[in-house]
């Protein structure tokens, strides 16, 4: 189907089959072995050499997590792939598939969702997957489902669980732009373009990531990095304590704390969605190069500090009051 013949039609006009086939046509395709069947037959098959398969969701929602005046449909598809491909890499394996759920209502432009297609396409390229599969429903606005599939090999899953007292933390990827991004959009703001850029599009450090092969835990960044070290600190039972002299204020991020009063370092400690990770090493020669050492492990109630002290910022909860 030609993108003439697709000008100016809904998804409603156009109908599910014929979108699907279209959507199918827009995707890349995989160049990744393991996949032996993609779209177009009831299930995709991936294969898997040897060890377990990873497996993770994750859901955007219109409104929640994306505004369509804040966000091109491609911005939102590279951020839909993104945030779960960072999730499976947080884990030690390698991805190999993404499958995706769409709610969309009858009025969206057909348009809108192949710009979709191009963004998880262009995301997922990255680190040689593709879109193998999903499914399309009637929806009253936009919520996209995304499970991402990858493969440990022979390798064993790094956990929330493996962090022991005495052990380094350490971070890789910035934190803090894409919550001072959503700042920008909020007050009407459109720039500066590296910080609402990162609040549309997040730039996991796949690279970086790899090479944390002797990690003892580690966790994607999605929420806050005082909230989801937090998960590491009660799955392993110790104390985690981030120490603040270790960080840099990037020029961007200390320029908008200036310029709307707030405060970058409750922006990095905090702020959600930048999918940079944390991980925990046994001594300061297993942390790779390109991560920075922020902290330490140590016994004792299982919480984060912050510089040794409790620290009342909070990170993103969906269902928050606050």
């Amino acid at each position: 189907m030609s993108e003439q013949s697709l000008s100016g039609q809904t998804v409603g006009q156009l109908g599910e089959f014929a979108l699907i086939d279209a959507i199918a046509a827009r995707l890349a395709k995989s160049s990744n072995e393991t996949v032996s069947v993609g779209i177009g037959d009831d299930s995709a098959v991936v294969s898997a050499k040897g060890g377990n398969v990873v497996a993770c969701i994750d859901m955007l929602t219109q409104g929640v997590h994306f505004r369509l005046d804040w966000s091109e449909a491609k911005d939102i598809g590279r951020k839909a792939a993104a945030q779960n491909l960072a999730d499976i890499f947080a884990m030690g394996a390698t991805p190999t598939a993404l499958l995706v759920g769409l709610a969309l209502p009858s009025d969206t432009p057909v348009s809108w969702v192949m710009g979709l297609a191009d963004g998880l396409s262009e995301e997922a390229s990255l680190v040689g997957v593709t879109v193998v599969g999903g499914d399309i429903v009637r929806g009253d606005s936009i919520a996209i489902s995304v499970t991402a599939l990858g493969e440990l090999g022979e390798r064993a899953a790094i956990l929330r669980s493996g962090a022991k007292p005495g052990d380094v933390l350490a971070l890789a990827g910035r934190l803090g732009f894409a919550q001072a991004g959503l700042l920008m959009l909020s007050r009407g703001f459109r720039s500066p373009r590296v910080l609402v850029g990162a609040h549309r599009v997040p730039e996991p450090p796949y690279e970086l990531v790899r090479l944390a092969t002797h990690a003892t835990s580690m966790i994607d960044i999605s929420d806050g990095l005082v909230s989801d070290l937090s998960h590491i600190a009660k799955a392993s039972g110790v104390s985690i304590n981030i120490k603040t002299a270790e960080f840099e204020i990037p020029e961007p991020l200390a320029a908008a704390a200036s310029a709307f009063n707030g405060d970058a370092l409750e922006w990095i400690l905090t702020g959600g969605e930048d999918h940079a990770f944390a991980a925990t090493f046994t001594n300061a020669l297993d942390v790779p190069s390109g991560w920075t050492i922020i902290g330490s492990v140590e016994s004792g109630e299982a919480a984060v500090t912050v510089n040794g002290e409790t620290y009342s910022g909070k990170g993103w909860d969906h269902f928050s009051t606050n």
